[in-house]
């Protein structure tokens, strides 16, 4: 059965992590808890922190501080998911009530900035300066791709190369700092941090480019609204290819919808569903798979243990989630 490892492992590494994050909950100031703690608890993977666990046991590390520490990532990212959402407007988040629906947009947000703030605050209280540059750098180039991201909305003229800048901070980064974080914390040598954090940029990279032909499935196989991304004004891979591959008149009048952001649900619906039947959303998946040959080839340079086998079919994950 396939990603069985992976399964099992969750399975038995979930709980904890989920203390540690309703631990370090509870220690935010009453008021910042509520909205804070509804957008933790609201779900997720869980990607980042389970990284940087089986990062640290995979360079040999078995100290119990570990699980909190995995957290502080997912603070940050939850940080940047309240703005986020304030930002687009958003109703929803993970099909629940976004948090500013709840509690209010500057609760929201100072409550996005506090929990931040805390997370950095948690990590400094390890002592390593090490372990304080990740979670500093890993903060600013995450404000710096939501920037790119901003100034690239109904941009018809993005590049892949462009893209590829958004995504690696958005995205890849945050998984990337996870790696290292636990590699770090673990003590393991210069050569392996620099092994594990290929690994970790690499597994970004696919985990978003993945995330972006998902956008363009039916509804009724992810459970999310189709078409987000055309929505939105985001010239993901999968549209890029179908705007490539439009006449001068059809691509005209593409660009102009995208531009204005004027697309009906129709329309959106029918140009997601083209794009799945050329298979144009495959063959993102096929260009994602470049990035994971990569991952696994950094990975081949960390210790054989149960660890690797399980980071291994991470990538196999990655390349495979219907959802």
């Amino acid at each position: 059965m396939p990603n069985l490892l992976l399964k099992a492992r969750l399975a038995l590494e979930l709980p904890e992590i989920n203390r540690a994050l309703d631990t370090l909950i509870e220690k935010l100031p009453a008021p910042v808890r509520p909205a804070a703690g509804h957008t933790i608890t609201a779900g997720g993977k869980r990607l980042r922190p389970l990284l940087t666990v089986l990062t640290a046991k995979l360079f040999g590390c078995r100290d119990r501080k570990i699980y909190p520490l995995s957290c502080t990532l997912e603070m940050l990212h939850a940080a940047t998911l309240m703005h986020d959402d304030v930002i687009d407007n958003a109703p929803t988040r993970r099909g629940k009530p976004a948090a500013h629906t709840l509690h209010g947009v500057t609760e929201t947000i100072l409550a996005g900035d506090a929990l931040l703030a805390a997370a950095n605050d948690f990590v400094a209280s390890y002592g390593s300066p090490a372990l304080c540059s990740i979670f500093s750098r890993a903060t600013y180039e995450t404000a710096a791709g939501e920037i790119l991201e901003l100034h690239a909305m109904h941009n018809v003229s993005l590049t892949l190369s462009e893209y590829t800048d958004i995504i690696r901070g958005k995205t890849a980064c945050l998984i990337r700092s996870a790696c290292e974080m636990g590699a770090v914390f673990a003590g393991a040598p210069d050569e392996s941090v620099r092994a594990i954090s290929a690994f970790g940029e690499n597994i970004g990279m696919a985990f978003q480019m993945v995330d972006d032909a998902l956008d363009c499935a039916s509804e009724e196989s992810t459970g999310k609204p189709t078409g987000g991304d055309l929505r939105e004004g985001k010239l993901t891979p999968p549209l890029q290819l179908y705007r490539l591959g439009l006449g001068g008149e059809e691509r005209g009048a593409f660009d102009k919808s995208f531009s204005e952001g004027t697309f009906t649900s129709e329309e959106i619906e029918s140009i997601c569903a083209d794009i799945r039947g050329r298979g144009l959303d495959t063959k993102v998946r096929e260009e994602a798979d470049v990035y994971l040959t990569r991952a696994r080839e950094a990975l081949e340079k960390t210790p054989d243990c149960a660890e690797r086998r399980i980071l291994m079919q991470m990538a196999d994950f990655v390349r495979d989630r219907r959802k």
